[in-house]
């Protein structure tokens, strides 16, 4: 039976970190795609020429790509871990005997140089060009989604909007000083003066978390009641990669608003433009289908439509529309006119004769009111058009494609551990969502391009 005989006591070692690291180490993978040599002449104007130097700015990226890559929700946890593992510290160009930064570096730079430059945005998008210049992204077909993520917040610490007092700023948390700068800014857009409590800006929510003022209280079947976040993501269907990513309050309108914004993000920075959209009936609003249909996008979303009646009355598809003559024809063969009022901007409704409708025999199955209304959306024309596409072949595989952008948030939650978010405030979640996307993006990236090669010595 052997036994070992030497102490920990050498006082020198012949040691290459590049020689412990395996050849096969998904930081090496990683590592073979993603270039930061670029960031030091990016975050230069936002450096004083004077004065003691930082913390190196790639050193810090590095560090939280770990994080995200291997679900490390801890930056106090992610200096520990760097600190004694070897292929951590091999890719963070980080020799054995090197001091890891203090975890609070993470936190300013974050919250100053980086978002003032909006450096992760350009990381993720470089990795997103790399991504096509490699052939995986194709353009053919986009899917979009969006996902809930809980906020990092007590639900039980709410207050209503109408009774809510907010500390001065200087006193408050940077979620609440966030929050309180853009409810006033949007008061000085409206002309408005800021009157206190929970009335800042308009604001309508009827209940507000005192931790995070901007998650939204979300009440869906299926979920727990609590305050979320919602996370976009723009895939391509090819292999999956995302192409972009945004965290926005958890708001059904908000994600029809931000998918406009992706896509035209993606077409000017990126130069991609896809053929065809999927997406589920959320992005089926009239608004959103005619901006994809002008910029020459077919869209393969189920239109949103709320007219079917289950009162056993008669619904909006038992009226025909005369396009010549701009009527609907009610069951009975009388017309439903339009007055020339657009309701909301956006509806056109069409009424009938209360004289004809007070003597119909259908009017029991078709409304209680003294005549019917029918209305009818300003895109109407295209909301049929999209609706002629339900069906086809090209359709239906969009649904089947669809389903990767829900393999994304799989597992951005599984396997990245973003189920709950770790920052507090809007301007957290976005770059929670933009850093997890770009995990994804590089382990993608990495693995479908990366040949094994025998490790070489790195020059000091």
């Amino acid at each position: 039976m052997g036994r070992r005989t030497t102490g920990q006591g050498q006082l020198f070692y012949a040691f290459a970190l590049d020689e412990v690291v395996p050849s096969d180490h998904l930081v090496r993978k990683i590592d073979a795609v993603l270039d930061l040599s670029w960031v030091h002449d990016e975050l230069a104007p936002y450096y004083s020429q004077t004065g003691r130097p930082s913390i190196d700015p790639e050193l810090m990226l590095r560090m939280l790509i770990l994080g995200y890559v291997f679900a490390i929700r801890s930056e106090r946890q992610l200096c520990a871990e760097v600190q004694v593992n070897l292929a951590y510290r091999w890719f963070c160009r980080l020799t054995i005997e090197e001091a890891i930064p203090n975890h609070s570096v993470f936190s300013r730079a974050r919250h100053e140089r980086f978002r003032e430059s909006d450096l992760l945005r350009s990381v993720f998008e470089r990795i997103v060009a790399d991504s096509i210049a490699a052939g995986l992204v194709s353009a053919d077909g986009f899917s979009i989604d969006a996902s809930l993520i809980a906020a990092d917040v007590n639900k039980k610490k709410h207050v209503s909007s109408e009774t809510a007092e907010w500390p001065d700023p200087v006193q408050a948390s940077r979620a609440v000083r966030e929050y309180i700068a853009v409810i006033d800014a949007a008061a000085n857009q409206q002309g408005e003066r800021k009157s206190g409590g929970g009335s800042h800006g308009g604001e309508t929510r009827k209940v507000i978390s005192e931790t995070d003022p901007q998650a939204t209280w979300t009440a869906r079947k299926g979920i727990d009641t609590t305050f979320y976040y919602d996370a976009n993501y723009l895939i391509d269907n090819r292999h999956g990669i995302i192409v972009d990513a945004e965290g926005t309050r958890a708001n059904r309108r908000e994600e029809t608003a931000i998918a406009e914004t992706m896509i035209a993000r993606v077409m000017s920075r990126l130069g991609v433009k896809p053929h065809r959209l999927a997406g589920d009936t959320a992005y089926g609003t009239g608004r959103l289908l005619k901006w994809l249909v002008e910029r020459g996008i077919t869209p393969h979303v189920p239109v949103w439509d709320k007219s079917t009646r289950k009162d056993g009355k008669f619904s909006k598809a038992d009226f025909t529309y005369d396009r010549e003559r701009n009527v609907y024809i009610c069951p009975a063969g009388r017309e439903l006119t339009h007055s020339g009022v657009v309701d909301q901007g956006r509806i056109l409704p069409y009424r009938a004769s209360a004289f004809y409708c007070a003597r119909c025999d259908l009017k029991p199955r078709c409304t209680t009111a003294a005549s019917r209304k029918i209305s009818r959306d300003i895109d109407e024309d295209v909301r049929d058009y999209v609706r002629s596409l339900d069906g086809t072949e090209a359709f239906e595989q969009s649904r089947v494609e669809r389903k990767k952008v829900e393999m994304r948030f799989a597992h951005m939650k599984r396997i990245h551990k973003l189920d709950r978010l770790r920052l507090r405030g809007l301007t957290g979640a976005k770059d929670e969502v933009l850093l997890t996307a770009l995990a994804q993006n590089l382990k993608r990236l990495a693995t479908l391009t990366w040949q094994p090669m025998e490790p070489t010595l790195r020059a000091a």
